[in-house]
């Protein structure tokens, strides 16, 4: 008798578990793709020279998931100019805007 004999015949159909798992996969790998086609678009429009001062640098806030600091001589600041294409004076005088606007919201 052969060894082939002895072997089980056995189809391999994917269940309902692997069909899940799948599904899964292929949310999430929508999912990333949404959210890198999102972060590129930030990216394009923190260095957009159509969009103003304030929407670049939102959008540069978006990008890194931080805010841009309230201190005017944070180091933070020349890199948020480099990346969004404004003079270190655009993002301070931006600084002071929001300042401005904070103190008069009672913020």
């Amino acid at each position: 008798m052969s060894s082939m004999m002895s072997v089980p015949f056995t189809i391999n159909r994917p269940t309902r578990g692997d069909e899940l798992f799948v599904d899964y996969r292929q949310r999430r790998a929508q999912e990333e793709d949404e959210r890198a086609d999102l972060k590129r678009a930030d990216q394009a429009e923190q260095c957009s020279g159509m969009n103003s001062a304030d929407r670049r640098i939102r959008a540069w806030e978006r990008v890194h998931h931080l805010r841009m600091p309230s201190d005017p001589q944070h180091p933070a600041l020349s890199a948020i100019a480099a990346a969004t294409q404004l003079t270190l004076a655009d993002v301070q005088n931006e600084q002071r805007l929001r300042s401005a606007r904070c103190a008069s919201a009672g913020v």
